[in-house]
């Protein structure tokens, strides 16, 4: 048997391969290309969403902004240019004031009250208890509701002598206590921060319940076999890997206080004599009330320039730790 060198020939099917060749992982200019063509695709992605944000955000904040520099009815264009004066008369206008301080209160209330309480039902409906599933639905529940609805609700309930509220106090001897709960100065804040409360604290049960339920068992049951009481467990294990989530709540919780509109405006609609009255409401009043959408224009950028500057004083001294790792880069070295 003779033995014979095999050759390999080229395919003529196929024909020489002549396709440049794949640029090494060493190579600059594959790198610089592989670059240019990640930003190409990203910004193909973002596109879309860049356009509407620009007509639907960026456009109308900018509009805003300029036309609180002129007396504007909201007719035609702006041209009756009077500068800094509607900033002028609004840090001089005790209604404004006012607003800003009834914000404050809502804050505060909302963060010492409302929020805790979410946080103890959201502990309580994480244990196993019969029906929590239930409970669970029916707390969260107001929160589907719009806020029309919810104001309508409890416009009803709080209507004076025959509203709901009213009747119940009267049936166990506190007809004192009743009254005019939206009409009364002196109660209708407190009476709309119930109603508040009511509304949203589901959002933030429901909210730190995801949180609860994100806490590796192990760690409980290691303080279970520490002897950890409950309140030590609650403040040494629950409690800080739950910060996160605590934080994001209260982000949203004041974001919320601050633009608070629409319950406001179907329950009281600012009144009486604006005890109840917050910026959006005032902002609503000026603009499409009385035509004076310049002076409600600078309502509106005193709103956005509060807002933004909580949210990038909150994020940087906050939320920097949660934010800690969360970006990527576009490189494609995988650097």
């Amino acid at each position: 048997m003779s033995s014979t060198t095999p050759t390999f020939l080229p395919d003529k099917r196929t024909g020489p391969d002549t396709s440049p060749p794949l640029p090494s992982a060493g190579d600059p200019r594959g790198r610089a290309r592989r670059r240019v063509l990640n930003w190409l695709s990203a910004v193909g992605f973002q596109l879309p969403a860049l356009v509407l944000f620009g007509v639907l955000v960026l456009l109308p904040i900018l509009f805003a902004l300029y036309a609180a520099f002129f007396r504007w009815g909201g007719f035609g264009m702006p041209s009756d240019y009077i500068g800094a004066d509607n900033f002028t008369r609004l840090f001089q206008d005790p209604v404004f004031l006012g607003d800003l301080w009834r914000c404050l209160v809502l804050v505060v209330l909302s963060l010492a009250i409302q929020l805790p309480f979410a946080l103890a039902m959201a502990v309580l409906l994480n244990q196993k208890l019969r029906g929590r599933a239930v409970y669970r639905m029916l707390f969260f529940a107001p929160y589907v509701l719009s806020e029309a609805i919810t104001g309508v609700l409890f416009a009803m309930i709080f209507a004076p002598d025959d509203g709901l509220a009213d009747q119940i106090l009267g049936s166990v001897g506190l007809d004192g206590i009743g009254g005019e709960w939206f009409a009364d100065p002196s109660m209708v804040m407190a009476t709309l921060f119930l109603v508040m409360t009511w509304k949203y604290f589901g959002f933030h049960m429901m909210l730190y319940l995801a949180g609860l339920q994100s806490i590796p068992r192990e760690l409980t049951e290691a303080a279970l076999i520490d002897a950890a009481s409950p309140w030590q467990r609650f403040r040494n294990v629950t409690l800080p890997l739950l910060a996160p989530t605590l934080r994001i709540s209260v982000f949203l919780s004041v974001i919320g206080s601050i633009q608070l509109f629409d319950l406001v405006w179907v329950v009281t609609q600012g009144g009486p004599d604006h005890h109840s009255e917050t910026m959006a409401v005032t902002m609503f009043q000026y603009g499409f009330k009385r035509y004076q959408v310049g002076y409600a224009s600078a309502i509106s950028v005193v709103m956005f320039g509060i807002s933004l500057v909580f949210a990038l004083a909150y994020q940087r001294f906050v939320l920097r730790r949660d934010l800690a790792g969360a970006t990527t880069t576009m490189r494609g070295d995988g650097k």
